[in-house]
Formats: structure tokens, sequence, C-alpha cells
């Protein structure tokens, strides 16, 4: 089943009814994603904390990479179209997946570049998260526009992987920056239209809660990974 679009002619509706749908739903999404974080973190530590594994990850970085690409592409296209039980064991396995691979990242970066990073994604993330929220304009139209801009940055990133160049490397940061900081408001404004059409405790609120936490979670990630690779990195 395809999410409901209940955007009309630039109107959002703010009935009581439809408004309480609108916060169940977001309070149910960031929930999802808030546990997807704290999985990644978890691995991640676990990983850091075991030098021979972490020694094992780093010779493959290249092709995990490669891999971690690839499935970020795959859920950017099949996201909305995933049941409830597919979605929740892809969006758990994925950031389990990415806890393993930050964790090179993580453990060779300086401790400033993390802690910068960390915050200017999560103040960033929630300023987006709150206009999407609150804004009636519809965004659709940037929404397409920066799905664009990341699948030219995914293509450029999976050539550069084998280049290695600095710039292409620098500059599709950026693009990844400003394409899923952009797309963190237009998220939530689909979830907001989504929200009227789903009936709290069924199954397809499950599944529309499941798909906006794996969409805003890649956001977040995705920043968060690139503004650590613009700010240097090692000590």
């Amino acid at each position: 089943m395809e999410p409901v679009n209940t955007y009309d002619s630039g109107r959002f509706s703010t009935s009581g009814a439809v408004i309480e749908k609108e916060s169940a739903l977001l309070s149910s999404v960031f929930s999802w994603m808030m546990a997807g974080l704290l999985t990644t973190g978890f691995v991640g530590a676990w990983v850091m904390s075991n030098p021979a594994l972490l020694s094992k990850i780093m010779p493959n970085i290249l092709w995990i990479a490669l891999a971690e690409l690839f499935v970020v592409g795959w859920l950017f296209l099949r996201v909305h179209k995933m049941s409830a039980a597919t979605a929740t064991t892809v969006f758990f396995v994925y950031a389990a997946a990415n806890g393993l691979t930050m964790a090179p990242l993580l453990a060779y970066a300086s401790p400033g570049a993390v802690s910068t990073s960390f915050w200017i994604t999560a103040v960033t993330f929630g300023g987006m998260a709150l206009w999407g929220k609150t804004t009636s304009r519809d965004l659709s139209g940037m929404g397409s526009f920066l799905i664009m801009g990341f699948f030219g940055a995914f293509i450029a990133s999976l050539v550069n992987l084998f280049m290695g160049s600095p710039m292409i490397s620098f500059v599709t940061s950026i693009i990844f920056v400003i394409a899923c900081t952009g797309l963190t408001a237009w998220d939530v404004q689909r979830i907001k239209q989504v929200a009227p059409a789903v009936q709290t405790g069924t199954p397809e609120f499950r599944r529309q809660a499941i798909i906006g936490a794996l969409s805003l979670y890649l956001n977040f990630i995705i920043v968060f990974q690139n503004l650590i690779s613009l700010m240097g990195g090692d000590d």
C-alpha cells in the first residue's frame, strides 16, 4: 500500500483529530528513529572496544563503504514500498551494520570533529524537522530536486571510491549534507500528510512509523558522516 498524500492545494487540515493523528505518528517515528541511532551507537562502541575486530574491518573498508553506498541507494528507492515487518527488520539490521562501518571512522577521527559534527547534525536536524512540521509551504518540489542531488552525489561517490579524488570527496560530502538536511523537512512534511489516512494502532500505522523513522535516520547518519569527513578527521 502506497502512502496516501493528503496534501491539497497548499493547505493542511488543522482539525483536532488530524493534529492528534499527526502528533501520534510523528511521536512514533521519532521514537523508532532514536532506537535506530542507539543501536548504531551501541554496535559502534562495541566494535571500537574490540581492537582485533576493528583491525579486521579496516583492510576491507573500501568494499564495506561500497556495499553501504549500494544499501543506502536501495533504501531510498525501496523504503516506501516495504511492509511493516520488512521495514522493521531492514531498519534495525541496517542500523546495526552501520555501527560496524562507522566504527573505523569514529576511531580514527579526532574527538573534536566527532563531537562538533554530532551537535551540528542534531541541531540542524531538529530545526529542519520543526520547519517540516510547521510550514504550510508545499515542499514536494524541493524534495524532488534534493533527491536528484543526492543520487548525483551517490554516483559520484561510487566512482570516487576507485578514483580517490579529494576534491570529488569534498564536493560530494557538501552535496550529501545539503540534500539530506533539506530532505529532513520534506520527510517530516510527508509523514504529516500520511497521518490523517492512518488509523493509530493498526499495522499500517506501524509500517508508516518505521518507514518514516528509516528515512529520517538515513538523513541524520549521512549528514553526520559527511560532516566528519568535511571537518578533517584525523588528529
